[in-house]
């Protein structure tokens, strides 16, 4: 990361502290709105994930939706004061929360690979801030109309609609009860142009702050439709994945998606990449990576048993063989002819 002035310092460690307290927010959010999910099953109501809304009844759910409010305004905060390769990756604590307290609350199992893959989903992110990428500064709305004419972005923001479309009403009626992947994905992608309206409305506020006559521009309110639209239908989608699928996937496999688009949004939009250096390059996708390892132990050994008090015993079980059984040295072919003839005789001897 390149070298910061004092008020630019300043305003990476607010946007860092804004991030951090994001990610606690939202993270207890999932676990509120799953038990107020949990709580409407179990009185016969009908599903998210089959089209009803009642949870909009239930104290809970609600509960969770204010805490996922103010961590989406401490976020909103945060991408005004700092790029958003910076905050985004910051959101992997959110999957920290999200998983230990689930593990708590929901009775939802958090073995090793679990907390392996948190740890690693930390140290990712941690390696991703260190590399951050600077984007070009925009520091007035107009910068940002001329960012959004961008022919690139355009592009991107057209694949993103599109896309999502396809997911919504082909994709999510025949595979969204099947696979996680459908209803996260359309959360994911339509999140990515979400944060390019929350870092426009950031400066906007900004603006405003200082006496500017923001209200009369027109794409302040375009970038606000635009954000209600974009939140409103990420949070519908995202009911539907928490009610049908284990909080510990969905939480992971969202924040994947959700940070790729992100990042690929923001790299689009503000060309960050161009002022990186190779180490940052390859520092930013080890971090990553690191992340992405991480998610994988946490979504693909969820089911497997193993904690360090069973570990010991798994040790012990190894020394005769990867299951637990010692090896046995398999008959050759000849012993196994030598044996089929000493039956033979055997059997002509009791009836000679």
């Amino acid at each position: 990361m390149t070298a910061l002035s004092p008020a630019n310092r300043y305003d990476f460690y607010i946007g860092l502290g804004l991030a951090i307290s994001s990610s606690v927010f939202i993270g207890g959010s999932f676990i509120l709105k799953k038990k107020g999910l949990l709580r409407l099953a179990s009185k016969g109501s009908m599903r998210a994930g089959q089209g009803g809304h009642a949870y909009l009844k239930e104290w809970l759910w609600w509960a969770g939706l204010l805490s996922m409010g103010a961590g989406e305004a401490a976020n909103f905060a945060a991408y005004a004061f700092a790029p958003a390769t910076l905050v985004t990756p910051l959101g992997a604590l959110s999957v920290l929360v999200s998983a230990v307290l689930s593990s708590y609350f929901l009775n939802e199992r958090l073995n090793v690979h679990g907390k392996m893959g948190c740890v690693l989903c930390i140290l990712g992110s941690s390696v991703m801030v260190i590399h951050a990428p600077q984007e070009e500064e925009v520091d007035s709305l107009n910068a940002m109309a001329e960012k959004l004419k961008d022919p690139g972005f355009i592009v991107f923001a057209a694949s993103v609609v599109v896309s999502s479309l396809i997911l919504i009403f082909v994709a999510g009626p025949r595979y969204g009860q099947k696979n996680v992947l459908v209803y996260v994905l359309i959360c994911s992608v339509i999140g990515s142009l979400s944060v390019s309206c929350v870092k426009g409305l950031g400066i906007g506020i900004k603006e405003l702050v200082m006496g500017q006559s923001v209200l009369k521009n027109p794409l302040f309110w375009v970038l606000l439709i635009c954000l209600v639209a974009c939140i409103s239908t990420q949070i519908n989608y995202l009911n539907k994945a928490l009610d049908i699928f284990n909080t510990s996937i969905v939480t992971p496999i969202y924040y994947v998606f959700f940070t790729t688009a992100v990042m690929s949004c923001s790299a689009i939009l503000f060309k960050e990449w161009n002022r990186m250096g190779a180490d940052n390059i390859v520092g930013t996708f080890s971090g990553f990576l690191t992340i992405i390892l991480g998610i994988f132990l946490l979504h693909a050994f969820k089911d497997i048993s193993f904690t360090w008090d069973t570990l010991p015993l798994f040790l012990r079980g190894q020394r005769g063989g990867p299951w637990g059984k010692p090896y046995v040295v398999l008959p050759s072919q000849e012993a196994e002819t030598e044996g089929r003839q000493a039956g033979r005789g055997s059997q002509q001897s009791i009836f000679s």
